[in-house]
């Protein structure tokens, strides 16, 4: 038999309906591109003003004054002195090896993409959390937001803004907000019923429950969340440098086409460390932060 292959089969008429749907959705894409892309680009600029403001400031900022201000930011949420030496450390060797300014740039995009994440994730999670529909319309578009491939969706945000910051942004945001946005959902949801029939019973309606009662106890949920949503969006800034996003990701990139195996090392070195200090910074905050609850509660 010979070796066909299962849309070998389909009559001629059904392929030719298959591929003028492919090119009938490919162009009306680029219709709606050309249309409205300018549209899109300037809703964007104030986010990409913000990002090159806040880039240029942690470049133009003596690297002294930045190392203080975060080995000052990871004592305050860690009180661990460990921590903070390694830090440190760390940011110190990052220095030494150069790789200071692409570090900078890389700090800039997670920090902005985290914040943007939590600042849109947080709300959806406690939407999906009160809301059983919500929860079912959500989760899906969540579900294909996590197993799609980061490549496909680079090709519409490319074709929509070009290459360069926002696009490399909204890349990282659509990889990286889907954890934030499911262990806030799932954290309000675990928390006790009879907890809340307190609260209510106290007299508290039901933005006083969500603040003061939900938000709380969900806390080591959400901040695991945020935690992931970090580690995805350093994850993604390799494949971020692809169209235009410069940090360590480009050095990284560079040195697979060019086979230079010790730069590749060393800037991917410097995005574990990044990784390490927001894991640990972010745990122990979430520690020390349920230690406090859990003292007032005592209390």
């Amino acid at each position: 038999m010979a070796n066909t292959s299962w849309f070998s089969e389909f009559p001629e008429m059904e392929r030719a309906t298959l591929v003028a749907l492919r090119k009938g959705l490919d162009g009306a894409y680029r219709d709606f591109s050309r249309s409205y892309g300018e549209a899109i680009e300037n809703f964007f600029d104030p986010l990409l003003y913000f990002l090159v403001w806040f880039e240029k400031l942690l470049l133009n900022t003596p690297w002294l004054i930045v190392l203080l201000v975060l080995v000052a930011l990871t004592y305050g949420a860690s009180r661990s002195i460990k921590l903070s030496v390694g830090v440190a450390v760390s940011f110190l060797l990052i220095g030494y090896f150069g790789m200071w300014e692409n570090t900078m740039r890389t700090l800039s995009i997670i920090t902005v993409a985290t914040f943007l994440s939590i600042t849109i994730g947080l709300p959806i999670g406690v939407m999906m959390a009160r809301s059983d529909r919500a929860q079912n319309i959500v989760t899906p578009v969540l579900d294909i937001m996590q197993t799609m491939p980061a490549f496909v969706y680079l090709i519409p945000v490319v074709m929509l803004l070009g290459i360069g910051k926002v696009p490399g942004i909204i890349a990282v945001l659509i990889y990286a907000i889907p954890p934030v946005i499911r262990l806030t959902n799932l954290g309000i949801r675990l928390v006790d019923r009879d907890v809340l029939e307190a609260a209510t019973a106290f007299g508290a309606n039901p933005m006083q429950r969500l603040f003061s009662v939900q938000l709380p106890l969900a806390l080591p949920n959400i901040m695991a969340g945020i935690n992931q949503t970090i580690m995805m969006a350093l994850a993604m800034v390799v494949i971020a440098s692809m169209i235009g996003v410069k940090g360590l990701g480009q050095p990284v990139l560079k040195s697979i086409t060019n086979q230079y195996f010790t730069m590749g090392l060393l800037n991917g070195l410097a995005i574990v460390v990044i990784a390490i200090m927001f894991d640990r910074v972010s745990q122990a905050y979430a520690a020390r932060t349920q230690k406090h609850l859990e003292g007032m509660n005592g209390g």
